[in-house]
């Protein structure tokens, strides 16, 4: 029978006060640079007129994405009924809110006038799917905070509205990953983009970034605070996180297949999948190489059933290529030039029809990590506060049959 889960504050040890002030520092780091880019302007950066969305807009799209899949984990609890992620619920649901958090706060530091985000918040231009995102970013924060109170309650009135609360959070969470995607699957000015298949390609994505960031997180702090982690548990995690990197792997080869087989779209798709450029190593390499393939491999490895280290280097490996994806549509997809005139040839002074480049400046990089810095921040603060930490994620305290299962593993390890 299922033992009932206990939460505990994280101990504040060195550890604790040592990984929080790293993340400070990272914090400050990142409100430096971008002090100094609003001070002096984006004349610092590696943005230009023609790619005006760099690498803050990168970790950016990363995180907001990720967010949505963080919290995924708590809905394959409540929503589907999946007994081992119960306990997990409190914290993916204070983990989504942090790396939320974590990207907004790139967006609005990256936007030149942050005070000038008051007036996207009170005059909505309703034609425009990032007016739709205000709404759905904000919320977000206000699902989530119902879903959390009524996981956290010890009042029974409020504790039946859990399983309603897990269904809205999870139907709100696949509606604001498809309105990021939609950011791009309605962006008709640019070739690379302009289709649905952005929508639930994100989607996907959303599920493999948000895991492996909430595993390589959970696994962090349990162990850090010494706290048990069962290996039946976490290869399970592994496992569901290999299933969803083929599932957006699937997704962005659809993508490129799609817009193969429209004859304007073939030089685009060239350029980006297959013309030995930057973009193209970085889909190649970084997304299916390091990023799908590797973890694949390592998550439905017989070693990662007796140790963590394979699901964690997945899940590390799996945030790097997933990076490297974003920055190869978002930064790949403003490379290619505007097709201004279909069928004719254009040049100007101001490089038409030329490929335009990017790279990016010290500044934008640390902006970027400081965001991620905020969301392990906040994560840790919370964890010291709430009580959304399990005192133990035992196989044999989580569930029967992945204790059952942890002891198959052992017998055919001693044999």
């Amino acid at each position: 029978m299922k033992k009932r889960t206990h939460y505990d504050l994280l101990r504040a040890g060195v550890g604790y006060y040592t990984a929080l002030g790293a993340m400070g520092v990272l914090v400050l780091i990142g409100l430096a640079a971008a002090f100094y880019m609003e001070h002096h302007g984006h004349i610092v950066t590696g943005m230009t007129n023609e790619i005006v969305w760099g690498m803050p807009h990168v970790f950016a799209v990363f995180l907001i994405i990720a967010a949505s899949g963080v919290l995924n984990v708590a809905s394959i609890g409540t929503v589907f009924g999946k007994t081992p992620y119960k306990p997990l619920g409190r914290l993916s649901a204070v983990m989504a809110a942090a790396v939320l958090a974590g990207g907004l706060s790139i967006l609005v530091l990256d936007l030149g006038r942050p005070d000038r985000l008051v007036v996207a918040m009170t005059k909505y231009n309703f034609h425009s799917i990032f007016a739709w995102n205000i709404y759905l970013y904000n919320g977000f924060f206000a699902v989530v905070l119902l879903y959390l109170y009524t996981q956290m309650s010890q009042d029974f009135r409020v504790r039946r509205f859990y399983k309603p609360a897990g269904v809205l959070a999870f139907v709100w969470r696949l509606i604001l990953t498809t309105g990021t995607g939609s950011i791009f699957g309605w962006l008709v000015a640019r070739q690379p983009y302009d289709l649905a298949i952005f929508a639930p390609m994100f989607i996907a994505l959303s599920f493999s970034f948000g895991l492996a960031i909430f595993t390589l997180l959970m696994v962090a702090m349990m162990r850090g605070d010494e706290r048990p982690v069962g290996h039946a548990l976490v290869a399970r995690m592994g496992r569901l996180l290999g299933v969803f990197v083929a599932a957006a792997a699937y997704f962005t080869v659809v993508w490129m297949l799609t817009d193969l087989y429209a004859a304007e779209h073939r030089s685009v798709i060239s350029y980006l999948f297959a013309s030995g450029n930057l973009y193209s190593w970085l889909y190649w390499a970084g997304f299916i190489g390091l990023g799908t393939i590797v973890p694949m491999a390592l998550v439905f490895s017989s070693g990662a059933r007796r140790s963590h280290a394979p699901v964690v280097l997945a899940s590390l490996l799996v945030i790097a290529g997933g990076i490297a994806l974003v920055y190869f549509v978002i930064i790949g997809g403003q490379s290619y030039p505007l097709v201004l005139f279909p069928g004719m040839e254009a040049s100007s002074s101001y490089n038409d029809g030329q490929v335009y480049s990017y790279a990016p400046s010290l500044p934008e990089v640390l902006l970027g990590i400081g965001g991620m810095a905020l969301a392990v921040a906040i994560t840790l603060v919370a964890s010291k506060v709430l009580h959304i930490l399990p005192t133990t994620l035992a196989d044999a305290d989580v569930d029967p049959h992945l204790a059952a299962e942890g002891e198959v593993v052992e017998m055919k390890k001693a044999a």
